[in-house]
């Protein structure tokens, strides 16, 4: 074991000299600094401004965001609400515009009966068909409101010029959804065939040329803007300004501006009474055609052509045009023959030109 007085005086003289140094450094007064760590104090205030700096500016983003979303919402608000005052004002336009026609439907029924007893409405056409009685004679009429050029169309007996057929084989061979004679015909007995009588236009051009009028006929069609025309024209100039797009030839002219014409007198004895097909248009330029039933042509069945005008000015039609009658009268509705054909044993009549309405 070493002696504990060993190690004292191992320690003494170890310790010794820096005991002595510090001794000297008290009694001299040296002082001693430390050089400053250049650069650490400054950069830590500096990077303290930096941090502020951001905090403030996404402080100001967070603000500027918050702002952007509540203008953005009142925007969105404003839309929808803007939205629904559009769709609301457009609703109330449409019914608005739709009225007026509802009630001239209305006020046109009541005078035809009340009762609508089919009806077609296709973005092409809207057709409603009425059967009413006067005490003289039983009627058919039908009210066409053309929306496009496809809604109607004339055609030539079996397409050919010289051909014929009945209405209701031409409805069955176009697919149409109603068909109605259009205008009158003359025969050649020596070939058997039935042709168009006078003016006839096809897709708006001439069947077999313009003829000036004559013997009281009249041209009744279509033009391209889906408008009834006709009247007695003597040159053609004057038929192409109303731009015709189809139409058939027969007479006499009923109606002009809601005005009765004259008839002439073969046609108000010849025959006095008969099954008729007529067309007229009202103001707002959509169609009416009214077929009449009779037992023959003998004269003593059917409708007189000044009861029609009279019934025609009741409904307010504006102009009004004869269509051959008799056993040409034909109205055909969804495949079915409506009126009563009064040719023998009830056929329908083979013609030359029929008026097709398509869904």
């Amino acid at each position: 074991m070493i002696p504990i007085q060993h190690i004292n005086r191992t320690m003494l003289l170890v310790c010794a000299p820096f005991i002595g140094l510090l001794l000297f450094l008290l009694i001299a007064g040296v002082s001693v600094e430390l050089s400053p760590f250049a650069g650490a104090p400054g950069a830590s205030w500096k990077a303290g401004d930096d941090w502020q700096n951001v905090l403030a500016k996404l402080d100001k983003t967070k603000a500027d965001a918050a702002q952007t979303r509540s203008t953005i919402e009142k925007y969105y608000e404003l839309y929808s609400k803007s939205s629904a005052e559009a769709a609301a004002m457009t609703q109330t336009a449409e019914s608005a515009a739709a009225r007026p026609a509802a009630i001239f439907d209305s006020r046109i029924g009541a005078k035809l009966g009340g009762k609508v007893n089919r009806a077609t409405t296709t973005s092409n056409v809207d057709l409603k068909l009425y059967t009413f009685t006067e005490p003289r004679y039983k009627g058919y009429a039908l009210k066409v409101d053309l929306k496009t050029d496809k809604g109607m169309k004339m055609v030539l007996g079996k397409d050919k010029v010289g051909g014929s057929e009945t209405t209701l084989e031409a409805v069955r061979r176009y697919g149409a959804v109603a068909g109605i004679n259009a205008g009158g015909f003359a025969d050649d007995n020596k070939t058997g065939k039935r042709f168009p009588l006078s003016t006839t236009v096809l897709g708006g051009k001439y069947v077999y040329g313009f003829e000036p009028t004559f013997e009281d006929l009249a041209f009744i069609g279509i033009s391209t803007d889906r408008k009834l025309i006709g009247g007695k024209f003597s040159r053609q100039e004057d038929l192409d300004k109303l731009k015709p797009s189809f139409g058939a030839t027969f007479v006499p002219i009923l109606l002009q501006d809601g005005k009765k014409q004259n008839i002439p007198n073969q046609w108000l004895t010849s025959p006095a009474r008969a099954p008729r097909t007529v067309v007229g248009s009202f103001k707002n330029d959509q169609l009416l055609f009214m077929v009449t039933d009779g037992n023959d042509e003998n004269g003593h069945s059917g409708a007189t052509l000044p009861e029609l005008q009279d019934k025609l000015v009741a409904l307010g039609v504006k102009d009004a045009y004869n269509l051959d009658g008799g056993g040409s009268s034909s109205l055909i509705y969804d495949g079915q023959v409506i009126n009563r054909p009064s040719d023998a044993g009830g056929r329908l009549r083979p013609l030359a030109t029929h008026f097709l309405f398509f869904k």
